[in-house]
């Protein structure tokens, strides 16, 4: 029996590896596009850039150090200068794959940073396995730019798992569904008739604004803005505005809002400050045929008839008044329970006219 050489003892003194074979090793050193492995073979093990992360500018230096341990998956055995090739990613992605379809199995809440922002949807990257969140399942509202989602975190789940096909989907939109429904639930259960809460404003019609409560909307109709009169909400309120309204009514699943809180109500001392008697001074709001409305104050309109414009005849108001035209008249008649005033410039022309005739 022959004896073996020197070299035949050192190669029986490593292990064997086989190409797809998991090894252990050791970071022997480390540049920023490579890692060299101590893996107890006769040779040393390499892991390039490219074989260790998706991300083309990744700077090795910056996430392993000498005397890591690491497992890395056998590419090549030999390189053709007797380096063994290994691969951190094809490893990861296996375990990334694995760790997927368990997730899909029990439906289990993932989370991960956007990596790519594509035409249809987004691609997120866990443990080196690329995901896919169709657009239509990004959001349950619908969203035509999908940018602002780049490089953020955000949470899913898996709905399909496929590797042979290469189709991996993620779902975004079920979760933000039941967090609503859940957040829905909490507001009805806990909000009441007279309530005063604060919302954000989420979309502005003609006929007034849908409030964001946390879980529902409350519409806040042009008609509860002021006491005043609103001619065009979005005037008054833009998207992203936080108001504070009370809850004046709830129907099912409806929520109806005002801001005309009594404590600002105009008519609370209106029979002390509108007194028949009282000269005012108010705008021409709006015109008919028997008259003009003028307002006193935002909620509190006066009616300035036809036949108390002037001394002379009026045929109609707008003869002689414009709306916007501030004018001075006098309180003839005052009507607390059914909110009527009645004023008179003629009244208030007599009366000056009465008072010259007494200097006289």
């Amino acid at each position: 029996m022959s004896e073996m050489s020197f070299e035949q003892m050192l190669d029986e003194s490593f292990k064997t590896i086989r190409n797809g074979e998991v090894v252990e090793g050791t970071v022997i050193d480390v540049k920023p596009d490579e890692i060299i492995l101590n893996i107890g073979y006769k040779a040393d093990g390499i892991i390039s850039r490219n074989e260790y992360t998706n991300e083309p500018n990744t700077d090795l230096t910056t996430v392993v150090s000498v005397g890591d341990t690491m497992e890395a998956k056998v590419v090549k055995v030999n390189d053709g200068e007797g380096q063994v090739l290994l691969s951190y990613k094809r490893l990861a992605a296996e375990k990334g794959s694995k760790r997927l379809e368990e997730a899909f199995e029990s439906q289990e809440v993932l989370k991960a940073k956007v990596t790519q922002v594509l035409a249809g949807g987004l691609s997120v990257v866990v443990d080196e396995t690329r995901v896919f969140i169709p657009a239509s399942l990004v959001s349950d509202t619908y969203e035509k730019d999908l940018s602002k989602y780049e490089g953020q975190e955000i949470e899913f789940v898996i709905t399909e798992f496929n590797p042979r096909k290469r189709r991996i989907i993620g779902d975004r939109k079920q979760l933000l569904t039941a967090k609503k429904e859940e957040m829905r639930k909490e507001l009805f259960e806990r909000l009441h008739v007279n309530d005063v809460v604060e919302g954000t404003v989420k979309n502005v019609t003609d006929f007034g604004a849908f409030i964001d409560l946390g879980g529902a909307d409350g519409l806040l109709h042009i008609s509860e803005m002021s006491w005043g009169r609103v001619e065009n909400p979005k005037k008054v309120f833009k998207v992203g505005d936080v108001v504070k309204v009370f809850v004046k009514e709830i129907n099912d699943d409806k929520i109806a809002l005002s801001m005309k809180f009594e404590e600002t109500n105009p008519w609370n001392n209106a029979a002390e400050k509108y007194a028949v008697g009282t000269v005012v001074t108010g705008k021409v709001a709006r015109m008919t045929d028997f008259g003009a409305f003028v307002e006193l104050a935002p909620g509190v309109d006066a009616l300035l008839h036809v036949s108390q414009i002037s001394r002379e005849h009026v045929e109609k108001p707008s003869d002689v008044l414009k709306v916007g035209q501030e004018i001075e008249a006098k309180i003839v008649d005052f009507n607390e329970e059914e909110k009527k005033i009645s004023l008179s410039v003629k009244a208030l022309n007599d009366d000056a006219e009465d008072a010259a005739d007494t200097e006289e």
